[in-house]
């Protein structure tokens, strides 16, 4: 099968693609008209990896014992549930209040068939015990113009919302790929509209997706390997026959053979499958996870991304262009961004999949990659300026177990920029790691997210805001935030991109700002406890993003000039932001992307660092935690 072969293969028509069996009955009853807000936790087939959320234990220890009728909530052994989804964010999330049920908020009690004067009196006593709500914060014209933009983005297939396209400028006659749904562009759409509670447009793109995964192992290095996840799709009409009497929708995805250098995204199935936890953690759809094809989906991923190679590092090792950085930028090898992602990944999955004879052997490999993985990047990744000064007083040419330089870095390697530019207090996960290799760029996905998956640890999440707060005017300037840090100018310029006309420095992924990175840098300040820094970034943003068009991308050192080939109107810069806001207005959402730091993965850590490559002990694992 060869490569136009493979893509014709991939095309599927919407009359082969309508859901079936009784999933397609409960998404149309059940699933589409009662889902729960809120997911019954812990899941039946789990082990106990899963974490509640705070503020749904919270309303459960405090609904009522019992109840009965016909409207009484399922009872479970697993523990407490709240007995109304609104009971588990009364009080503390008025917004899902007002968008789920408009029709019963405010909730207006009618006056009890009683003296006129008792009734006088006990409203009285009322009105001075309990103290009036507050008021409901309005939405800025900002964020109005934003939602009525983003639902213009939405396209349809077979009568049904499946994603948004990449952006929607009416001005551009030159579409390009921005008229295509991505799987990481959709990601801030679906958690904007999984926020405002319109659950339906993020089921349909998972489910779809999903269908479009390759699921056929070939030997073609030119056909899609078994597990990838497509970059994109695009929705075309076709004749139904040679006649043009009737046509049918079809999905074309692309797997990175129509994309600039050919490359295949590793990041999309990392991408599914943390935004199909977030799905089921906010909606409680566990019947969808439970399927057969969403459980193998995860396992196809899990099997390709963890599949045995030459590679002795526990990152994964790829090719540059294969992530958000999809044009050369010297990030072939373990660029952060990648790794975590991967990581994220992996501790979703290690919830969701369901525990059998066939996934056993899977959720071990699963458990040794989290370990190795989760202490290489700790221990490996992580400059300050005490490591700084250790690389630069580093020996070469060590070849024993117990060397210090482990990877053969030269002190040369240290650039002249990171001398001066590193604080006293504060760190950062370097971009990449390879042999005689660091590549100490400030890379932001990577580091923002690797705070969210608890990839580094407390003290080093830690680290990481407080230099971007030391380094604003570097890293945020006039537009949140820098992709990454700082650009690649000169000779370097020409050597590592090709000259790239798009890549100059201080533009596009060259050190260009990216208003879409807005959300993940929210929701690391919200997980860290420092959601001043991300409402000083947000406000800085919404002085500008309308007036400027929404665009891609900001250009120059400080971010002041929209990008010369930025797109206007670019749909995960407008989601981007609106989910930011949602964040901010309700902290508690951020578990549904979050997750805790687990001692029982360091414990386990195989960190080969003697001789006889024992296992971490104990009190090692939980030194690096601290």
């Amino acid at each position: 099968m060869g490569l136009a072969a493979a893509a014709a293969a991939a095309v599927r028509p919407c009359r082969r693609r309508l859901l079936s069996s009784a999933s397609a009955a409960a998404s149309k009853t059940g699933a589409g008209t009662a889902t729960p807000l809120f997911p019954r936790l812990p899941h039946p087939h789990h082990p106990p990896y899963g974490r509640r959320l705070p503020f749904l234990v919270s309303a459960a220890s405090q609904s009522p014992a019992s109840q009965t009728g016909p409207d009484a909530p399922p009872t479970h052994t697993t523990g407490p549930v709240p007995s109304d989804p609104r009971a588990a964010v009364s009080g503390n999330l008025p917004f899902f209040d007002r968008v789920l049920f408009p029709g019963s908020f405010p909730i207006e009690t009618p006056p009890a068939k009683e003296d006129e004067d008792t009734a006088a009196s006990a409203a009285a006593q009322a009105d001075e015990a309990v103290a009036p709500a507050p008021p409901v914060r309005e939405e800025t014209e900002t964020e109005r113009e934003a939602w009525r933009l983003l639902r213009r983005a939405v396209v349809s297939y077979c009568g049904e919302p499946v994603g948004t396209v990449a952006a929607e400028d009416p001005e551009c006659t030159e579409t390009l790929n921005y008229d295509q749904v991505f799987i990481r562009d959709f990601v801030p759409s679906a958690l904007a509209f999984l926020m405002r509670g319109e659950t339906e447009i993020v089921r349909n793109f998972l489910l779809h997706t999903l269908q479009l995964q390759s699921w056929e192992k070939t030997v073609d290095c030119y056909s899609p390997g078994q597990g990838l996840m497509p970059a994109s799709f695009k929705i075309r009409t076709v004749p139904l026959d040679e006649n043009n009497e009737g046509f049918e929708e079809v999905l074309d995805p692309d797997f990175g053979e129509a994309a600039i250098g050919r490359v295949a995204p590793v990041d999309s199935g990392l991408w599914w499958i943390i935004l199909l936890r977030a799905y089921c953690k906010i909606t409680g759809d566990y019947d969808l996870l439970e399927r057969v094809d969403v459980q193998t989906g995860i396992q196809l991923i899990l099997s390709l991304c963890l599949s045995d190679g030459f590679d002795m590092f526990p990152t994964l090792l790829v090719t540059d262009g294969s992530c958000m950085i999809d044009r050369r930028m010297g990030i072939h090898g373990h660029p952060l961004e990648i790794q975590a992602l991967f990581y994220s990944a992996l501790r979703c999955s290690r919830e969701m999949l369901v525990v059998n004879d066939g996934s056993k052997n899977l959720i071990r490999a699963v458990n040794n990659r989290l370990s190795a993985l989760s202490f290489h990047i700790r221990e490996y990744y992580w400059v300050d300026m005490k490591k700084i000064n250790e690389i630069y007083r580093y020996k070469t040419e060590e070849y024993s177990h117990d060397a210090t330089n482990k990877f053969n870095i030269y002190p040369e390697q240290i650039p002249s920029w990171l001398v001066d530019w590193i604080p006293e207090k504060g760190g950062y996960l370097i971009g990449n790691l390879q042999p005689a290799h660091m590549d100490f760029r400030f890379f932001s996905l990577g580091n923002l997210w690797a705070i969210a998956s608890s990839l580094t640890t407390p003290r080093q999440a830690e680290g990481i805001l407080s230099l971007i707060e030391e380094k604003w005017d570097d890293l945020v300037a006039n537009m949140p935030l820098k992709i990454c840090y700082p650009a690649m100018e000169d000779d370097e310029w020409r050597i590592i991109t090709g000259s790239d006309p798009k890549n100059t420095p201080w533009s596009y992924h060259n050190g260009g700002s990216w208003p879409t990175l807005l959300w993940q840098f929210t929701l690391a300040c919200i997980k860290m406890g420092r959601p001043e820094l991300a409402r000083r970034a947000v406000a800085l943003a919404e002085e500008r993003l309308s007036d400027d068009k929404w665009p891609e991308y900001y250009d120059t050192r400080s971010g002041r000039f929209i990008g010369k080939q930025s797109r206007s109107y670019q749909t995960w810069t407008i989601a981007g932001f609106l989910t930011s806001k949602m964040l901010l207005e309700n902290p508690e959402l951020a578990s549904i992307l979050t997750c805790d730091e687990d001692l029982e993965l360091l414990e386990g850590c195989a960190c080969c660092l003697s001789k006889k490559r024992a296992r971490c002990s104990r009190r090692a694992a939980k030194s690096h935690a601290a």
